[in-house]
């Protein structure tokens, strides 16, 4: 029989309470950043899903191709019991794993949208008798409790969200990862692949203006949340790859000099003429890299597959 439970480890006022913290901080530094998780409000979500059908944008396809053609071999390597997805959202994609589990017991989607939880893991249920869905509201960066489940766990950190984060942050996210895993237990990561400049900035800068409307929408989040006075149209998408860190940059470059009055914060932010606001930054992977970075926490990487253009990567990381 099977069950679907829903269980809150994050306050109501968490995420409100950070987006005050993220905008003070990023605002007020130089130079001036924020976090790529405030594009995600219900506008920001529907436009990631548009620019996931747009020809230029590949992750999203390649890493589908891979769960579609290699689910059955990542179930092989690790028949798991249980099944730990951080960042579920509609959990469309981990579908090819969970039917390639025979063993599967337990499916536990993280994120911070309940309505996104709520709505997967009952359809999931509805549609997979004997599979028990134990969904968490939670904010896996910021430390994370799993329920008691059995063993072995994969954990499935997919869609190279992982190049969100800066070096050090991968570092300490990596290492928190490892402490939930028991030996047995693996670690599925995708991470998007180092290819030519030209392919990576178009993924950025689509030619409908999709992914420039995604990225202004932090604007309007902020506007909306905080009663601040942003004009999405005053400032200008940029997308640039930056060779020497292999990582591109979304950010947002003022057209004109202005002052933005944020009243939550009592703050006035200034912008000078062609400033610009670092709103993304998305690293791009070479195994070996991707090898040390996990090896650094403990993990060692034992499986590697690609899409048939060898644009994107899952691997594989057992705990001994």
């Amino acid at each position: 029989m099977s069950e679907f439970r829903i269980t809150r480890t994050l306050p109501e006022d968490a995420m409100a309470a950070a987006l005050r913290a993220d905008v003070q901080k990023g605002l007020t530094s130089d130079p001036k950043t924020l976090p790529p998780k405030w594009f995600y409000d219900a506008r920001g979500s529907e436009l990631f899903e548009q620019i996931t059908e747009l020809p230029e944008y590949y992750p999203t396809r390649a890493e589908r191709e891979i769960l579609a053609g290699r689910a059955a071999e990542i179930a092989d390597a690790l028949p798991a019991r249980t099944l730990v997805e951080l960042g579920s959202g509609s959990s469309e994609k981990t579908r090819h794993l969970i039917d390639a589990l025979p063993r599967l017991h337990t499916y536990v989607p993280v994120d911070v949208s309940d309505t996104a939880l709520e709505q997967a893991g009952r359809a999931l249920v509805a549609e997979r008798p004997g599979l028990n869905v134990h969904a968490l509201i939670a904010d896996f960066t910021a430390g994370l409790a799993l329920p008691r489940s059995p063993g072995p766990r994969l954990l499935a950190f997919l869609g190279g969200t992982i190049g969100n984060l800066l070096p050090g942050e991968r570092a300490e996210f990596l290492a928190s990862v490892r402490a939930l895993l028991s030996p047995g237990d693996a670690l599925l990561l995708g991470t998007d692949l180092v290819k030519a400049e030209d392919v990576l900035v178009r993924a950025y800068d689509d030619g409908a203006g999709v992914t420039a409307a995604f990225n202004k929408n932090v604007l309007s989040v902020v506007n909306r949340e905080l009663g601040a006075d942003f004009e999405p149209d005053a400032f200008d998408h940029v997308a640039l790859w930056d060779t020497t860190n292999e990582w591109i940059e979304m950010r947002l470059r003022s057209r004109t000099a202005q002052t933005v009055k944020v009243p939550a914060l009592d703050l006035a932010v200034h912008f000078a003429a062609g400033e610009e606001l670092r709103t993304e930054v998305s690293a791009k992977f070479r195994k070996d890299r991707v090898s040390v970075e996990l090896a650094a926490t403990g993990l060692e990487l034992e499986r590697w597959w690609t899409d048939g253009e060898e644009r994107f990567a899952l691997s594989l990381s057992v705990v001994r």
